[in-house]
């Protein structure tokens, strides 16, 4: 490196690091201009029918009596479900169902029953909108294909623990008794989750639904005993395709958010572990530091960073582990965060500390979940607490310790 007069080598070595940083930025910048990175997409929420019938609600009464917030803490809306015999639990439902569904602490039953609901109505309009001659051609065979996948989550036997159809949509579903769980694992996806792509036929198991269904059948196996319940959350809006919105951290924060929200409602005696896949990693990272006590393991696969520089920067309590196998793509995106673009440290870099899990058999950037790797056996058996019986990729002793 050339040496100027005056300058300490210390300066020189500061100034590698920037032009390292910027060059990181320069393919950066150009991985947005060759593959078709897209903008901020607007995320306005008007016309959104679930805040449309969470005002109805707020302005309602029911039986003389004033309804709680929607947005309650679970303790205060667990306690006013109790107060009404089943009866008049399932007439709330009825007449809200979009609100009920979605309301963190009632019964998981009676929110399932209310999303069924909720559901055939947005099915309804979607069949109506594939004969509506205003729409494009396009459009009609887009509503068409969304009133399928809506036919489809109301099969008997689906759980929805969350629906919302404005913009793109949200949705959750479980698998298991999540009332009677003694311990729950939560699927988190990555860009492009949405209610048209919460599900798929093809590689099933790479869409949210066919993860946590994966996960779920694999913790049977791990320990058959166990009474574990899986939750395939997509409850946040995730960012449309690998774009500037994938390269920060606004939609993570508030997904992060709804994450936390999402654990607080879960029995705080019950074990849970979150298991993130690419940027639902970044949406893990940021919400570490606020999760619940009962929240005991992070796990992270194809991760692009977690808004950290290290372990002790997320600030919790959980263990947290990471795999990346050999062939996924997002090693080669930058490991940095400079003026808010960027993830941050390498998860899977021994200096981060997270215990590095083998990912043995998965292939790409989203074959973590497939049957028979190493990698879905992994998070089974972190997901059942048998943690002294994963496969470490490396010979770190604290790994499976």
């Amino acid at each position: 490196m050339t040496s100027f007069p005056g300058l300490s080598p210390s300066f020189g070595f500061l100034q590698s690091t920037a032009w390292r940083a910027a060059l990181a930025l320069v393919v950066v910048f150009v991985m947005l201009a060759l593959t078709g990175w897209t903008a901020i997409r607007d995320t306005n929420e008007d016309a959104n029918p679930l805040a449309t019938a969470r005002s109805a609600w707020q302005h309602a009464t029911f039986h003389g009596r004033p309804l709680p917030d929607p947005k309650a803490a679970p303790a205060t809306v667990r306690a006013f479900f109790a107060s009404l015999d089943r009866a008049e639990q399932k007439q709330l439902a009825s007449r809200f169902p979009l609100v009920v569904g979605n309301m963190g602490g009632a019964p998981v039953e009676l929110r399932y029953r209310a999303n069924r609901m909720a559901i055939d109505q947005a099915r309804v309009i979607e069949k109506r909108r594939m004969g509506d001659r205003r729409l494009t051609p396009v459009g009609r065979q887009t509503a068409g294909q969304l009133m399928h996948r809506l036919e489809s989550m109301m099969s008997p036997g689906r759980q929805i623990l969350a629906f919302d159809p404005a913009g793109d949509g949200r949705a959750a579903e479980v698998f298991g008794n999540l009332a009677t769980a003694r311990r729950v694992s939560v699927v988190v996806p990555g860009v492009d989750t949405n209610l048209s792509t919460f599900e798929r036929t093809a590689k099933a198991n790479t869409a949210p639904v066919g993860m946590a269904h994966s996960l779920y059948q694999a913790e049977r196996t791990a320990r058959p005993g166990a009474r574990t319940a899986v939750i395939a959350w997509a409850d946040y809006t995730t960012p449309a395709g690998l774009g500037v919105e994938a390269a920060t951290g606004r939609l993570a924060e508030a997904g992060a958010v709804r994450l936390r929200a999402l654990t607080e409602t879960l029995p705080s005696t019950t074990p849970v572990s979150l298991f993130c896949h690419s940027y639902g990693s970044v949406v893990c990272g940021v919400a570490a530091r606020r999760l619940p006590s009962n929240v005991e393991d992070i796990s992270v696969a194809g991760s692009p960073g977690m808004r950290a520089d290290n372990l002790a920067g997320l600030g919790t309590h959980a263990r947290v582990w990471a795999m990346r196998d050999a062939d996924d793509w997002i090693q080669d995106v930058p490991y940095l965060e400079v003026g808010g673009l960027g993830h941050g440290a390498d998860p899977v870099d021994p200096a981060f500390g997270s215990r590095i899990l083998s990912a043995q058999g998965a292939q790409g950037h989203a074959g973590y979940f497939a049957p028979g790797t190493r990698s879905l056996r992994n998070f089974a058996l972190v997901g059942v607490g048998a943690l002294n019986s994963v496969d470490c990729a490396t010979s770190d002793p604290h790994c499976n310790a």
